[in-house]
């Protein structure tokens, strides 16, 4: 098993923060003066610039995809498997650089930090952002990074879409996108989903409008209900069912409303952890930019009409057990590449894990991944 010292770890690494002094306008017609973006970087650039990859992060990831931030660490960067000497985005060959998006949490300019016009944190006040803002300062942090063309753009579920839009938004920026467990658009469930998790947090006693933090608490209650009823859409029924089935934790009923089985006891932990690094006002804003995708929306609903301009070499990767992000979806987003007579690869993976498979090291996965990389 690997570990922080194995040949194939970046080993340790350091945060970077880029001070983007150009002013980015929003789709929802707010302009942000300057911003900063926190990020990461793996692997070195080459001479002629031309062997960066970009890593966009889900939901509820950020700039920490690889190796660790200290000796203490008792778990890698979120993609660890998939990124470092060796591994299918490999550190030999490639400069990859990993950044936690606009309104995030994680040191990136978002509601948790300070508004410098007001001297007073942002909170609910943050301007709501797109998949289409994203890209747009990921842009602009490739310029800050001199980089001219990305070699490949990449990322599984809301960071596949963000591979999308950067092929259709700066066609001549991006050689290789890779969309993984992704979708063109949510579907009417999904956006129902992230709807009721959104009321979880909202209706919280402690939300106070988003301004919780001036009260010196957290919507901890909304904000657990709203990852415990994610998670539960990212893991399949047979993942859940070869994980816990119906196991009791403690080998009886209490005939009570705590925990008797062992999977709500595994909800509950993954809520705790989640509501002790992650902001609520984010958790907002991610999801209401994954509502609001759908790059066919300015073309007559027509997606095959948004991958016109676009010149990279696509790979479309979907789970069989995945239900949040189906193949169907996938095959969607394929059909339009097709119909717009652009270069596509498609691999449905044979995987049990639902949505959560784009993050585990499945063989086939990583092959595919792999040959991909090595034929750029």
């Amino acid at each position: 098993m690997e570990n922080k010292f194995d040949k194939k770890s970046v080993g340790i690494v350091v945060p970077k923060t880029a001070e983007i002094k150009h002013s980015l306008s929003l789709d929802c017609g707010k302009v942000l003066e300057k911003f900063s973006l926190v990020f990461e970087t793996y692997g070195k650039l080459n001479k002629e610039k031309s062997n960066a990859i970009l890593i966009c992060h889900a939901l509820s990831g950020d700039h920490h995809a690889a190796g660790y931030h200290s000796n203490d660490d008792k778990k890698p960067g979120w993609w660890d498997s998939c990124i470092g000497p060796g591994k299918p985005f490999d550190t030999n060959k490639f400069f990859i650089v990993s950044l936690n998006n606009l309104g995030g949490c994680m040191g990136s300019t978002g509601p948790n930090t300070t508004n410098i016009e007001t001297g007073i944190e942002y909170g609910p006040d943050f301007p709501i952002v797109t998949v289409n803002d994203w890209v747009n300062s990921q842009k602009l942090l490739a310029d800050f990074l001199e980089i001219e063309k990305w070699a490949c753009v990449v990322g599984g579920s809301l960071g596949g879409m963000q591979a999308l839009q950067w092929a259709i938004s700066y066609p001549d920026k991006i050689k290789n996108s890779i969309i993984v467990a992704a979708a063109a658009k949510l579907s009417a469930q999904n956006i129902a989903f992230n709807e009721v998790a959104r009321q979880a947090i909202i209706t919280d006693p402690e939300f106070h409008d988003g301004h919780y933090n001036k009260f010196g608490v957290i919507p901890k209650r909304g904000l657990s209900i709203a990852r415990m009823l994610g998670h539960i859409t990212y893991l399949s029924d047979d993942s859940m069912r070869q994980k816990f089935g119906r196991d009791l934790r403690e080998g009886k009923l209490h005939f009570g409303y705590d925990v008797d089985f062992q999977v709500e006891s595994y909800l509950r932990y993954q809520a705790q952890a989640f509501v002790d690094r992650f902001d609520a006002n984010t958790y907002l804003l991610m999801t209401k930019a994954l509502d609001y995708f759908d790059p066919a929306k300015d073309h007559g609903g027509e997606l095959f009409k948004a991958f016109k301009n676009t010149e990279s070499k696509f790979l479309v990767i979907s789970f069989t057990s995945d239900w949040r992000f189906s193949p169907a979806k996938s095959h969607e987003i394929v059909k339009a590449l097709l119909k717009a007579r652009k270069n596509v690869s498609y691999a449905e993976i044979e995987a049990n894990q639902g949505h959560d498979a784009f993050l585990m090291p499945i063989p086939h996965y990583f092959n595919v991944l792999r040959n991909f990389m090595e034929n750029l």
